[in-house]
């Protein structure tokens, strides 16, 4: 009977993952015809999976199974390019290229709610039942990274260092920020005073996004750089503080400038947070600084792309349970998605939509609330709130 408990709470985790992604496809399903009457905005069914697929504003070859980086061009990391080659592979439309991809994302987060499960036990219902889950799912390719970098967290956890290099360095490899991990990672190890696993860590983390982005620079280095050409040339987007920022004081960005301070200001911000709270971790704790530096990245960059919510959802089982301010964290990230999509629809003429306002009074909602997130946080680590709770790790050791 023992072991029996623990096997109906995984598949309570799992069968609430599935409706939460059932419920994300069905969103996404108007969106599977055309797109000629203004629904992806109007029916907020909108998906770059969808969008990407035979688009001609960048010669990517999807619907063609050219070879990214090599015969077709993309401007994502490399390993998120082939996993958009591979789902294009049995697909001969853009709804089946959608559905493919979505059956490979959802693989992914059903892995990532058992490893929750595995690492927090009952908490993993707030990445299981997350209205983010919900909504985001199906825009972007980011469930791939999160996969690998709760993998890489549950690997740290169970001390096998050379393994939670090779998964942050796959996940580095699909979206950057999977390899923010290794600095509390890294950190973590340096604090138990085992040096050698932190070092093993952060190399394999290293050599592991090398060996699978230095085939791809090599046979075609231009194609290849595109990523980092497009993400250091690109202005504030839409939903970053930095954007609302400058149409309130009335001018644009230049992109250096923003590139310079939003670097500057997620290192100092992060820095401060380790000097006044993070320093006072146990050394077998220090990991969950993972949580505030992913939040202070997101508050400080100039991309803040809606579905990146999803990085944080299984921090919140991990590091901060508070139900309150999930919840609150959860109604500004799919208001964010509504406003987004409604003043898009507005700008572009194709249906009376929401004032621009609206979009950013909901970013600026989401960041209030992140920051609350991080002050409990650092509240909780220096003694002058509720403790944290552990996750429960059993079997994890």
């Amino acid at each position: 009977m023992a072991e029996r408990a623990p096997s109906r709470g995984l598949a309570l985790v799992l069968a609430a993952t599935f409706l939460t992604l059932a419920l994300g496809w069905a969103l996404r399903a108007p969106c599977l015809g055309s797109w000629a009457d203004g629904r992806q905005y109007n029916r907020l069914c909108y998906s770059d999976v969808a969008a990407l697929y035979g688009s001609v504003d960048r010669d990517r070859g999807l619907s063609e199974d050219r070879f990214p980086y090599v015969d077709g061009e993309n401007e994502y990391p490399v390993l998120t390019g082939l996993t958009m080659w591979v789902t294009a592979l049995p697909a001969n439309s853009y709804p089946s290229f959608f559905n493919w991809t979505a059956l490979l994302l959802a693989g992914a987060a059903l892995a990532t709610a058992a490893m929750l499960h595995r690492l927090s036990g009952p908490r993993a219902l707030l990445f299981a039942l997350a209205p983010t889950l919900a909504v985001y799912a199906f825009v972007n390719w980011d469930l791939l990274a999160v996969a690998l970098a709760t993998a890489a967290t549950l690997a740290y956890l169970r001390h096998r260092d050379t393994g939670a290099g090779v998964l942050l360095g796959l996940g580095a490899a699909a979206k950057v920020y999977p390899a923010l991990l290794v600095i509390p990672f890294l950190l973590g190890r340096l604090r138990e005073g085992n040096r050698a696993a932190g070092a093993r860590l952060a190399g394999w983390a290293l050599g592991t996004w090398a060996v699978v982005n230095l085939p791809f620079a090599l046979l075609g280095f231009e194609r290849w750089a595109e990523f980092f050409r497009f993400n250091s040339a690109r202005p504030a987007d839409w939903d970053s503080l930095w954007y609302i920022a400058s149409r309130q004081l009335g001018f644009v960005w230049d992109p250096a400038v923003v590139n310079a301070l939003s670097g500057t200001a997620f290192l100092a911000i992060a820095a401060a947070l380790w000097i006044s709270a993070g320093r006072r971790l146990a050394p077998t704790d220090v990991w969950r600084f993972g949580f505030p530096v992913l939040v202070v990245f997101l508050l400080t960059s100039k991309v803040y792309s809606p579905q990146y919510g999803l990085w944080l959802l299984p921090w919140f089982a991990l590091v901060l349970p508070d139900l309150r301010l999930f919840v609150a964290f959860q109604l500004a990230d799919v208001a964010v998605f509504v406003t987004r999509f409604q003043f898009f629809a507005r700008l572009e003429g194709i249906g009376e939509g929401l004032p621009q306002w609206t979009f950013e009074l909901a970013v600026l909602a989401r960041a209030v609330i992140l920051i609350a997130c991080v002050l409990l946080w650092k509240r909780r680590v220096t003694g002058s709130g509720e403790p944290q709770e552990e996750p429960a790790l059993a079997g994890v050791a």
